[in-house]
């Protein structure tokens, strides 16, 4: 304490004393005014440093963040907010799950997406239409009229679905996790599902298996049916015999194997479904790895913790995430929509089970 400061037990707590022992009230928030002080550039460069730090040399860029970070410096929100119209918050029409049996992959693909946004200064709002209500639109209404976002991310797109037209229309700026068909704005970001789940058949063709099977989920869903479309074809064009199971459940599964031209190898269009298979192999008496090989989709955190681990197709969720926001801040600043949509490559990881 410097000397000559007095402190008495009336002092309040958040007090700053100088050195003559007054008492002067801390300030709420340090200022960009001190920070530009402390780190010995102006004010300007200071907001540079903050809204577009490429325009600032690279030492100074350290020498700002380091006063930012030393001053406990916040940036008010709400004065930009009102400066430049823009909220720094991106809306996301969270699909509908049970809290008790989550969907591991869109929780792993909402903690990439609040990663990134975070990166770019951008906060993530979760939204869903009211309780007893299925109705997305009025729920993306109500956000929009509100003026609470810069622009949506949507996930789990259809085929001709109801909510590209209307945001379109509305001149939202969005951006889609699943493909847009043609005719409207080709702002999404996707995997090929149809050439990750032919890498799975040349993997499992590679093994020596001949006679395959396939498991595969709801065939109105775009992706699902990508899968199955794209484990047939490289299949057939492989000369492999291909059977799919009539139910993606276990019962469905022992029937298959319970035949004298069983399956050697299943595929699996997502890791919850290839946990039928494992328990359906058990069930006839028969090990995965060893007997039948077995492979998933989506490479969830799962596959490591099952005996034996699970082979699977990972997604680049950060990547995705990634680039979604990019494309979406893209359209807030004025850049327009990108002329085609994104396609980013998976991984295949092999495991013991395959």
């Amino acid at each position: 304490m410097p000397e000559g400061t007095r402190l008495t037990p009336e002092t309040p707590e958040g007090t700053r004393l100088t050195p003559e022992g007054t008492r002067r009230p801390r300030r709420g928030a340090t200022t960009i005014e001190e920070v530009a002080r402390a780190a010995g550039v102006s004010r300007q460069t200071v907001s540079n440093a903050l809204n577009a730090p490429q325009r600032v040399r690279p030492d100074t860029l350290e020498r700002v963040t380091a006063a930012i970070r030393e001053l406990g410096y916040q940036p008010d929100q709400s004065a930009r907010s009102l400066r430049s119209g823009a909220r720094r918050t991106i809306g996301y029409l969270a699909p509908v799950d049970d809290p008790f049996d989550p969907n591991p992959l869109m929780a792993g693909f909402l903690e990439a997406l609040v990663d990134a946004a975070g990166a770019r200064g951008q906060r993530v709002l979760l939204f869903r239409p009211a309780p007893g209500t299925a109705d997305p639109l009025a729920a993306i209404d109500e956000l929009v009229a509100a003026r609470q976002v810069d622009g949506l991310v949507l996930a789990d797109v259809l085929r001709d679905d109801p909510r590209i037209g209307h945001v379109a229309r509305a001149g939202v700026p969005f951006t889609t996790f699943g493909r847009i068909g043609p005719g409207e704005p080709q702002q999404w970001v996707d995997i090929a599902n149809g050439p990750a789940m032919a890498a799975v058949v040349r993997h499992l063709a590679e093994r020596g298996h001949r006679r395959i099977g396939y498991v595969g989920g709801a065939e109105d869903l775009p992706w699902m049916a990508d899968r199955r479309a794209g484990f047939l074809a490289e299949a057939r064009r492989l000369g492999l015999t291909a059977v799919t199971a009539v139910r993606p459940d276990v019962a469905a599964v022992r029937q298959l194997l319970a035949g004298p031209d069983r399956p050697t190898a299943f595929a699996a269009a997502g890791d919850l479904l290839a946990l039928d298979v494992y328990e359906a192999v058990r069930a006839e008496g028969l090990a995965v790895g060893r007997d039948v090989a077995v492979t998933g989709f989506h490479d969830t955190p799962l596959c490591r913790h099952l005996h034996p681990a699970l082979t699977s197709v990972r997604l680049p969720l950060r990547a995705i995430a990634v680039a979604l926001v990019e494309r979406l801040l893209g359209q807030v600043r004025g850049e327009g929509v990108p002329a085609a949509g994104l396609e980013l490559p998976t991984e295949l990881v092999v495991r013991t089970s395959s």
